[in-house]
Parts: structure tokens; sequence; C-alpha cells
């Protein structure tokens, strides 16, 4: 391995800029962006590859503002919106120019002060939340990658020395870069629903990254896998592994699974869709079922029967980003061979407009790669 240091850094980087929420129009991309250079505790990776993930379009559109109530069409994501929405996940307001990019694979080209410089040249796998952990352990999330700081969609990121995870992998930079963001949210969800060995899971938006990677993660659980997606994906999430699926625009999805489970019902839903499904879901869980979400791709708003809850004595838990150990724990079953990477596309950086627009159409099963 060759090591690389600060004096092989250029002072400048291609990189795309988000120059403001709107459509892909306002995605630019530069050679002259500046580098950045590690703080204390940090280092500096050399992006090998970065994922795509919807929190890149969420936080572009202004799609966290709670004045909005639609849901992420391919329209919007392509065009924006017109209405001023503009907070990230946090409710924070994004900075501009912002280098997007959460899910990134790469090697430490240099460190910054406090940082051990033996950790030059490593693989690393990047934990794209940065956490205070003066704070409770749910509420540790200070800022994400790409959204609240700048991210992957770039030749170079700095991050804190504690994110950049060294990974030890025959799988290549764009294979890797599939699991940030979308696998270690779903393993907080199941971690969260204490998913067990021989328990039926229903997974919303199944063909996604996030319901795929939960479609492998239950596998690995040994737990019985309904996915509930569009039907055009039956046979790939089958491949897959989920063992029944329910065709999402069925117009029957609970007399669906009720044929499969009975009326006793599944014994966690791992829901990424909200909107219209979320009062269906919550039907399908048994009584003492649980109830974990970390997306709403049909839309935030939604109707809820509270006897559902109270009645069924449900547990529901709401999953932003996952922890710090959860994390590690991911890093540990990608090693083991555990999961595999669903690696749909891979795109050069200066077409990271194309990605993501090719993305927005859903056809897909599995995830978008960006390279420098």
């Amino acid at each position: 391995m060759n090591a690389l240091d600060a004096d092989n850094v250029p002072p400048t980087m291609r990189a795309v800029l988000l120059t403001g929420h709107g459509g892909l129009d306002s995605l630019v991309t530069s050679d002259e962006a500046p580098t950045p250079t590690p703080q204390t505790g940090e280092v500096l990776v050399r992006v090998g590859a970065c994922g795509l993930n919807n929190t890149e379009i969420n936080t572009r559109t202004g799609w966290y503002d709670s004045m909005v109530e639609s849901s992420l069409s391919e329209e919007l994501g392509v065009h924006g919106r017109d209405d001023g929405a503009a907070s990230s996940w946090n409710k924070a307001s994004v900075e501009f120019p912002r280098i997007q990019g959460s899910a990134v694979v790469g090697r430490i080209a240099s460190v910054g002060r406090g940082a051990d410089p033996g950790r030059i040249g490593e693989r690393v796998l990047v934990d794209p939340s940065i956490r205070d952990e003066d704070l409770p352990v749910r509420a540790q999330i200070a800022e994400y990658l790409g959204s609240e700081r700048d991210g992957g969609f770039a030749e170079y990121v700095a991050v804190p020395s504690n994110n950049a995870h060294v990974v030890d992998s025959p799988l290549s930079d764009a294979e890797l870069a599939t699991f940030p963001c979308s696998y270690d949210t779903a393993e907080e969800m199941l971690d969260r629903a204490e998913l067990a060995k021989g328990e039926t899971v229903a997974i919303t938006g199944a063909a996604g990254g996030v319901g795929t990677a939960l479609i492998q993660l239950a596998l690995a659980r040994g737990a019985h896998i309904i996915a509930i997606a569009g039907a055009s994906k039956e046979a790939r999430l089958r491949e897959l592994g989920a063992h029944d699926f329910v065709a999402r625009d069925s117009g029957a999805v609970r007399e669906e699974v009720e044929k499969l489970v009975g009326e006793r019902g599944v014994d966690v839903v791992a829901d990424v869709v909200g909107g219209a499904m979320f009062g269906t879901v919550l039907k399908l869980l048994r009584r003492g079922g649980r109830y974990a979400t970390a997306g709403a791709i049909g839309g935030p708003t939604t109707k809820i029967d509270l006897r559902d809850l109270i009645y069924k004595d449900l547990e529901m838990y709401g999953i932003t980003n996952p922890t710090a150990l959860t994390f590690t724990r991911l890093v540990e079953i990608i090693q083991t061979g555990r999961v595999k990477p669903l690696l749909q596309e891979v795109f050069p950086l200066s077409e990271l407009r194309a990605a993501q627009a090719q993305m927005l159409k859903r056809a897909h099963v599995g995830k978008y790669v960006v390279v420098p």
C-alpha cells in the first residue's frame, strides 16, 4: 500500500456543489473547489466512490421542511419546489455552496492535529453521522455528511477520525459505497424493533436502498420476510431472499398479507413509505407488535387510528440516524460477507445530475454510485 500524505494532496479538487435549494440544475460541477483541510481530530479521505441516497435529494429540494406535505416524486426531485421550503433533516438551514454525498469509501490521505498519522493509507468506510457524545444517545447526531457539513461528492472529504472505519473487504469501492446510510439505517430499525429469529417482518418500499438492506439484514437474523413493493420488482426481491411478496399497487395490501399470516398479524413492520400506507401497515401488526420507520417516500403526513396503537399495545420507533455501535456492527457484517452489495450503476462524478435523475424514476433495485 502506498502511503499518502499532505504533500501529495492538491490545493483544489473536483466536486459537485449544491448552490441552493432547487432542482437538478442547482448541482454544479467545479474543478477548482478548495480541498478541505482536516481539523483537530479529523482525517482527510481521498474518495474512491460515493453512493446516492434519498437524503441528498430531500435536502436539495427542501423536502424536510415541515411545510412540505407531498411525496418525493420524480417531478419534485427533478425540478425542485417554488414555495421556499428549506430546512434540513434536523431543522437547521443548509449553508451554500454545499458538497453533498453521505456514503463514502476511500483511503486516508492526511490527518489533522491529534489524529494518528499511522492511519494514512488506510482503506475506510465512513460513518456519515457526526455525533456530540455529550448528548443522550438518541440525540447525539449534530451534523450529517453532505447536509450540515461537506460530503463525498468530491475527490476529498474531511471527517472525524472516529467516523472513518477501517474496512477489510475484497469488494470494490463502488460496491462498498452502496452500504452507508441505507444499511446502517436498516440495521438500526431492526435492532430497535428487536427482530428475532423466526419472527415475521413486513417491509415496505422493499426495492429501495433501505428496503433491500432490510431484506438482507432480516435474513441474517433468521426472520421470515414479506416484501411490499411495486409489482415489477417481485422477481428481483424474491431472488434477494424475500419469502413472500405483496404488490404495493394491488389495492389490497392488507388482505394479501392476511392471506399469508392470518389474522394474528406480523411481528414487525419496517416502513420507509409512510403516507397512505401508514394506516394499513399498523393494521398488519399483531398485538404487541413493533413498528419502525425511517422514511416517508409516500408522503410525510398521514392519518392514524389510535385504536390500533392503544388496543394492540404496539411499540413504535422513529429512526433518524443509527448509533455509533450500529455502524461498527455493520462494518463487521460487511466484512463477514453476510450482506452483498446491490450495485445498480456507476456514474462519473460529473454526471451526478444524470445519476439522480435515473434514481428518481424508481425503476431500479439497489443503489447508484458516483466515482471521482
